[in-house]
């Protein structure tokens, strides 16, 4: 009897111990969201799409053909062929190489304005919902001096104190977004504000900067995440346009929009300059999009079908 009693038990107790590792709320939280992502088939498509695109930027050197600065005159203006696959432009550079490189220069643009514009817009937001009051007031008043500008003669305005260059460029079109981040900080922090664990969290007396880094930061971060990747379609598109006025990215640098500006004046003779510029920018641009739209409905309330 004594025995049976004291002989240990250990294949019970290791198994117990592995469910509770396999059954923690983050690792239900991204198993829920990867099963409620995977039935977005466009979104994974766009994913998918999108990764091809990035992992092009990012081997770049390995994919191209040629030289994407090297000039030469001889090849002026080549139609597509097997040698040149989208053709050369009015310097007789390999059109397909300098999509390449030019692919790095425009995510990068559009990932660096919208991590301005977070740092710019996530924090302000989040003290001004949770602290409300006077502080709230003025932040918002700010906000709405900003937001009555339109965003595209702010930009320029922007880049004209700072002075020609993508990265002023990108800068300047953070400042822009950054009221849309500020705006949507705000509002999930005051309604994050109402709940029973921030009530718990005060009458216990944790400090502010406390509760807004592990209870509201937390609980806002998925319409952020949604924001940030509907506004990298918007930042590329931004970005497209000041270099098309050539107030973006710099010669003999190359983004995918300084080559729809510079193919646009040679449309009539050359229109593969303008039309292959164009689709990765449409498509990144829609992918990002319904990528947004996925990240939506997988991050936010399940409905169930009756």
């Amino acid at each position: 009897m004594s025995d049976q009693i004291d002989r240990p038990v250990d294949a019970p107790t290791v198994e117990v111990a592995n469910d509770v590792e396999t059954t923690t709320p983050m690792f239900l939280g991204l198993r829920r969201f990867a099963r409620r992502f995977y039935q977005q088939k466009p979104a994974v498509v766009a994913a998918i799409f999108l990764i091809l695109i990035i992992g092009s930027a990012v081997f770049a050197p390995l994919l191209a053909t040629h030289d994407p600065y090297l000039q030469d005159l001889s090849s002026y203006l080549q139609s597509p062929s097997k040698s040149n696959w989208f053709g050369t432009d009015d310097l007789g550079r390999d059109l397909y190489s300098r999509m390449l490189f030019a692919g790095r220069v425009s995510l990068l643009a559009a990932l660096q304005s919208v991590v301005v514009a977070l740092v710019l817009g996530v924090i302000p937001g989040i003290v001004a919902g949770y602290s409300g009051g006077w502080i709230d007031a003025i932040i918002m008043r700010i906000t709405d001096a900003i937001m009555a500008f339109p965003p595209l003669i702010l930009a320029i305005s922007i880049v004209a104190v700072l002075g020609p260059g993508l990265r002023n460029a990108m800068f300047a079109i953070g400042i822009i977004f950054a009221p849309r981040f500020l705006r949507l900080g705000r509002g999930a922090t005051l309604a994050v504000r109402q709940e029973t664990y921030i009530e718990a969290a005060r009458s216990i007396g944790t400090p502010r900067r406390t509760i807004i880094r592990r209870h509201v930061l937390p609980n806002v971060a998925a319409p952020l995440i949604v924001q940030a990747s509907l506004l990298m379609g918007v930042a590329m598109l931004a970005e497209a346009a000041l270099s098309f006025i050539a107030l973006g990215v710099q010669a003999p640098e190359a983004s995918w929009g300084s080559l729809l500006q510079r193919g646009f004046r040679l449309t009539q003779s050359a229109p593969w300059l303008t039309i292959f510029p164009g689709i990765p920018i449409a498509l990144t641009v829609l992918s990002l999009n319904v990528l947004g739209d996925g990240l939506r409905d997988s991050l936010g309330k399940e409905v169930r079908k009756s």
